[in-house]
């Protein structure tokens, strides 16, 4: 203890010849005894600049980066050969037919900066280049022909009787959970996906269709037919039954690149006009206020099944020209969308949206269309359930 006290009283010339003994010391042992003094004896000059590091300190995690699915990282972008049709957010609430009149926003595609291999125009992204040709009117009918066939190449034989009552008894609503829940959108891209993840592990889904698409079933039908390449075995009111085809392979099923947003709507043409096509002003505001006068022929629920609406609004124009229809409770987009599909669909002509109520004049001229909306050109599911098939609004009413 003394020496030490010695040691650390004396003057710091005798400390660095203490130091320089000590390394001719080490010297000596090296080359004595081949041995090789620890670092501890031979410090390393610490550069000036540098900060001191300490021996035993961790190297730093890299900060946490959460998962992106718009980071690509050099992968290509998803071929859609196998799905040869135009891609839209939603294929039942929207048509090639009507062109709007400008859009919300730029023309950012929803599936992502170099995720899929075609071009957004801002209201769906086309199978034919846009550059190359004109996408107004029809479409490409060799698109619809391959559809088609591959259709038919999926699919296979036909389904029996017997085959199909016992998928149908298999998919009931008291057997199973499982279904895809249909809604305001309609068909939407996304769902195609949804549906070939339920026919990997069964031969068919039950879809439940509610809201302003169940207007038109004929075309929800005609629709999951066409973008899936399934066939609807079974439809009773909103409830369907897709089933998938006899030479259907999970394992090679096309894949459905995921829209990663909601795109906004284009900006389509006004449906109420400030005078209506052959009336004048003061004709246009009394027919207003006399359309809100006269009693509701229905009230519709929200998220119903309005298959009724159509039949219901033609036999109500056989006796009155004005129909109004109470919309109290639904969302403005919503019976705004009713009206448009009145307004194609029966035809009629739209008065005013006041109110939560929708007025649908017949026009002067009016005559009953002489096809029904029942759907008699679908092909019967089994002859003793003929009446399902083409009358599906008779049974739910």
């Amino acid at each position: 203890m003394s020496l030490l006290n010695r040691f650390t009283r004396q003057t710091p010339s005798t400390v660095t010849l203490l130091t320089r003994h000590l390394s001719s010391a080490a010297s000596k042992l090296h080359a004595t005894y081949t041995f090789k003094p620890p670092s501890s004896l031979t410090p390393e000059p610490q550069c000036p600049n540098s900060l001191p590091t300490k021996p035993n300190q961790k190297k730093l995690k890299p900060k946490y980066r959460p998962p992106s699915s718009l980071d690509r990282a050099g992968r290509k972008p998803v071929r859609s050969v196998d799905l040869p049709f135009d891609f839209r957010f939603s294929y039942t609430e929207s048509s090639p037919k009507v062109r709007p009149i400008g859009l919300r926003e730029p023309k950012y595609s929803p599936f992502g900066p170099g995720r899929l291999d075609r071009k957004w125009t801002g209201v769906c992204a086309p199978a034919v280049d846009p550059t190359v040709e004109s996408l107004e009117g029809a479409e490409d009918p060799q698109l619809e022909e391959q559809r088609k066939k591959k259709r038919e190449l999926i699919q296979g034989k036909p389904l029996t009787s017997n085959e199909r009552k016992a998928l149908v008894s298999q998919f009931e609503r008291s057997k199973t959970n499982r279904h895809v829940n249909l809604g305001r959108d309609g068909l939407t891209h996304n769902m195609l996906n949804v549906i070939h993840n339920h026919w990997k592990f069964a031969e068919a889904v039950r879809i439940k269709c509610m809201g302003v698409p169940t207007m038109d079933m004929k075309n929800i039908c005609t629709q999951l037919e066409d973008k899936t390449f399934g066939k609807v075995i079974f439809r009773h009111g909103g409830t369907l039954i897709l089933y998938r085809g006899r030479n259907y392979n999970p394992k090679k099923r096309p894949v459905v690149p995921l829209m990663l947003w909601k795109p906004h709507e284009p900006v389509y043409p006004r449906l109420i006009k400030t005078t209506i096509d052959g009336l004048s002003i003061n004709e246009t505001k009394e027919m207003r206020k006399r359309g809100l006068a006269i009693p509701a022929l229905t009230k519709l629920a929200k998220n119903g099944y309005y298959a009724f609406l159509i039949p219901m609004v033609r036999d109500a124009f056989l006796s009155c020209e004005l129909v109004r229809i109470d919309c109290e409770g639904l969302e403005r987009k919503d019976y705004k969308k009713i009206g448009c599909k009145l307004r194609d669909m029966i035809p009629c002509i739209l008065v005013t949206f006041e109110n939560e109520q929708i007025v649908v004049w017949r026009g002067k001229d009016y005559k009953p269309p002489k096809d029904g909306y029942f759907l008699k050109d679908r092909e019967s599911f089994d002859d003793d359930n003929d009446d399902l098939c083409v009358g599906e609004e008779q049974q739910a009413m």
